[in-house]
């Protein structure tokens, strides 16, 4: 019987994890997926990120307005946006991590797919994972290895490192690097630094 692939992506996660290892951002989406998904079938993929506020930041609000337009268009990709809110003066992420971690627990319940794949090295989502594994759900980690957490990656049934060579063929230009940096601020895991805009265009 043909396996059903489900991909779950932590936007803000592989953003970052693009930037800090690889230098770029352009990732073709749709590339990325089939890659992914090898000859198995492709349920869905969603994509999960924060709304930026266009009061706050206007003009990370456009390119990622733009961004998400994109993504829009890709075949068989939904998009989940949480918010944006205040703590102690830091805008931080408000509901992505329930987002995804309620979707890949409803879809498991559901019987949506066979397989979850889980683009994120963030160790938060453990306990959710195990839930699906528990319900018969085969689980695959696609990851940074600088940008893992070590429990993460002890729970994959199958891992997918991701390094340069991996992405080869996987942009959206042969050798656009990513935009120039925006100023930074201070994030909302474990003091991580975030920059201003979510996303780039692609």
């Amino acid at each position: 019987m043909e396996q059903r692939v489900a991909i779950f992506i932590d936007g803000s996660n592989l953003y970052h994890a693009l930037r800090e290892n690889l230098g770029r951002t352009d990732l073709n989406f749709s590339e990325f997926a089939k890659k992914l998904t090898g000859d198995r079938r492709l349920f869905r993929i969603y994509y999960y990120n924060a709304l930026q506020d266009p009061q706050r930041y206007p003009e990370a609000s456009k390119e990622q307005a733009e961004f998400l337009t994109i993504l829009r268009n890709v075949a068989y990709l939904e998009v989940r946006l949480g918010g944006m809110k205040l703590s102690q003066g830091v805008t931080v992420e408000k509901g992505v991590d329930v987002m995804l971690a309620t979707d890949i627990l409803q879809f498991a319940w559901d019987d949506a797919y066979d397989v979850a794949i889980m683009v994120s090295g963030d160790g938060d989502f453990c306990y959710v994972l195990q839930a699906i594994k528990n319900r018969g759900k085969h689980l695959e980690i696609a990851y940074f290895e600088a940008n893992a957490a070590k429990d993460l990656l002890e729970m994959a049934d199958v891992r997918h490192a991701m390094d340069q060579s991996f992405f080869d063929g996987l942009w959206w230009g042969r050798s656009r690097a990513t935009r120039a940096r925006p100023r930074r601020r201070r994030g909302p895991r474990s003091g991580e630094t975030k920059p201003d805009a979510a996303e780039p265009t692609a």
